[in-house]
């Protein structure tokens, strides 16, 4: 059992989910970054995550001024409330349905203002406090009334059990937010839960709400709710439209826009990391005048020293620096790495990231790797500090269908390593650059489609067999993260936004 720093109250209280510090990767590291880049400053945090179980130790030295950390599990119920008939009262229950009917329509412009405050969530009697969500006839008439109306798979049982989980942790949020401790300025890390969390602060607190979006959470959320394979679709063939997404997927991904769309209407600032994002977030209902756009930044110093490893030729060692998770696609890095082996034998793929999120997954891309005959080629490091595994690698690759603004590019920069990348996020911002200056520096590695292991095998090809192409994106990934990248210029931005909310 870890024991938690506490505090009475904070500046800043950071809202993460499935983040820091308890799962490793950009986001968690990128947080760990802004809490020790402001040692001026108090700060606290909610992590929120599936089960317990699900997480280990935490991964990461904790700052000395994050002073208060705690936690938030959404599919914990140790202390659910015994079954016991109630009646439930009409008007809360009114005010849920007709949050239903925005939800319905994807409009939340006139959505209740008591939705937006722990209150509702927890009074029995002027809202609906969880045992009457779980156990009151007003809940078991609302669920049945909106399956009647809506749902379009024939299994009520299947609709209600999705209903109550889906819902469920609104409850244990609500919990958190009334017995967090004061803050004088929230910011969450997504929407999403977290964003939720940080909605309901808002409003009760009158405090202000900063979010950044690393990944859009809604886009995420859809990738992985497009693979799930524990959401049901009861239709038999003849009642199924191809063209259609199921009822249960389609009512996930309404689901997550709508909290979204509460975390943007609560936020009073919203920062995306590069142009395509922020767009994304106005598409999915965030004010104009309310975005902003702040790269990710790097501490450069902390890798320059790696540049002077000389490689006359580039070591034939291609490294993926990820979770092994779906939402990385692994699987298109194996595929190209067999593609790149039948030309370079000696070539080496080496997977650095933690496998205890998905197992089943990571087993899988095992499987794979021995049904591909590369069990030589490929070797699965689990978690390492970029520092040790740079010196031996000449292309940092990422395979992803979905990024952000990946930190480890900028790291691979930092070092000297040139990246090829999936055409995601800003990753063909940070390869190809973005405007006239940052074009003229030239490519820093290549671009290539997602879910294409050809195109990743001919894009890592050309630069490991021509030493004077690796050298040329060696150097422009160099000059590109030392004049837009560094983490100075991070700093400065969220430096004024945290000045301008703790006032």
């Amino acid at each position: 059992m870890n024991a938690f720093p506490k505090a009475d109250h904070v500046d800043i209280m950071l809202l993460l989910e499935g983040t820091f510090p308890y799962v490793s990767g950009g986001v968690s590291t990128w947080v760990h970054q802004i809490i020790s880049g402001f040692p001026q400053y108090t700060f606290g945090a909610v992590f929120i995550g599936s089960r317990r179980g699900d997480y280990a130790e935490i991964k990461y030295e904790l700052p000395s001024n994050l002073i208060h950390l705690e936690t938030c599990y959404l599919y914990d119920f140790a202390d659910a409330p015994l079954i016991e008939e109630l009646a439930g009262s009409r008007t809360p229950f009114d005010t849920i349905r007709h949050m239903h009917a925005m939800f319905h329509k994807r409009d939340l412009t006139e959505l209740e203002n008591s939705l937006k405050v722990p209150d509702f969530f927890l009074d029995p009697v002027s809202g609906v406090d969880f045992q009457n969500f779980l156990h009151s006839h007003r809940s078991w008439e609302l669920i049945s009334q909106l399956y009647q109306q809506r749902c379009k798979d024939p299994s009520f049982v299947d609709y209600f059990w999705t209903v109550r989980n889906m819902h469920a942790p609104i409850w244990l949020l609500a919990k958190t937010a009334n017995t967090l401790i004061p803050a004088r300025l929230y910011h969450t890390v997504s929407t999403g839960y977290a964003g939720f969390l940080g909605t309901l602060l808002h409003h009760s607190s009158g405090r202000p709400l900063l979010l950044s979006e690393h990944g859009i959470y809604t886009k995420e959320r859809r990738i992985d709710i497009f693979n799930s394979d524990w959401i049901q679709d009861n239709r038999n063939a003849l009642q199924r439209d191809p063209t259609e997404v199921s009822y249960y997927r389609d009512l996930w991904i309404r689901f997550f826009e709508t909290l979204g769309r509460f975390c943007y209407g609560a936020s009073s600032t919203i920062v995306s990391l590069y142009e395509g994002a922020r767009n994304r977030q106005l598409d999915d209902g965030a004010l104009p005048e309310r975005t902003t756009i702040i790269p990710n930044g790097i501490d450069i110093d902390r890798y320059a020293p790696l540049r002077e490893v000389v490689h006359e030729t580039p070591p034939l060692v291609l490294t993926l620096l990820g979770r092994v998770v779906p939402i990385k696609d692994i699987k298109t890095f194996i595929r190209g790495l067999r593609l790149i082996a039948n030309q370079l034998p000696f070539v080496q793929g080496w997977i650095i990231g933690p496998e205890d999120e998905d197992p089943e997954y990571a087993a899988e891309c095992k499987a794979l790797v021995e049904s591909l005959d590369i069990a030589d080629q490929v070797r699965f490091m689990g978690f390492k500090d970029p520092l040790d595994i740079f010196p031996g690698t000449g292309l940092v690759v990422l395979s992803s269908v979905s990024e952000g603004l990946p930190l480890v590019v900028l790291e691979a920069f930092a070092a000297g390593i040139p990246v090829v990348a999936t055409d995601v996020g800003a990753c063909r911002q940070l390869i190809l650059g973005s405007g006239a200056e940052d074009e003229a520096i030239g490519s820093a590695g290549g671009i290539v489609g997602i879910n294409n292991p050809l195109a990743l095998a001919a894009e890592s090809l050309r630069l490991l067999q021509d030493p004077q192409q690796w050298k040329q994106a060696r150097q422009a990934g160099i000059d590109r993260v030392e004049r837009f990248y560094k983490h100075r210029q991070m700093f400065d931005k969220y430096h004024e936004l945290y000045h301008m909310g703790l006032v």
